[in-house]
């Protein structure tokens, strides 16, 4: 099944931000993990949180985290944030279930 992948445009100007090389592989990441099995978890790529409603997955991509949503067949790209400040990310926007 092929996902259809989604900015928020808070994620479209995290990506903005990134520099033009780690811009290019995030976007390759994306394609090649979220278009097909966004939620295939595994040890070192993609992870589904617990005790959060929003958002579900954290996909890592070097020393950056994409948080998504999975809805149907679309994948919502919540943030994309550097890895030091993922943790304070998740306490300010992560939705408790």
């Amino acid at each position: 099944m092929r996902f259809e992948i989604l900015l928020a445009p808070e994620a479209i100007e995290d990506l903005r931000t990134l520099k033009a090389n780690l811009r290019a592989t995030v976007r390759e990441v994306l394609e090649t993990h979220l278009r097909h099995a966004p939620m295939k978890a595994s040890r070192s790529r993609i992870k589904r949180l617990r005790g959060l409603s929003r958002p579900q997955y954290r996909l890592r991509v070097d020393e950056v985290r994409v948080f998504y949503d999975i809805s149907g067949s679309t994948v919502e790209i919540l943030a994309i944030v550097a890895k030091s400040e993922a943790e304070s990310w998740l306490a300010q926007f992560g939705k408790p279930q």
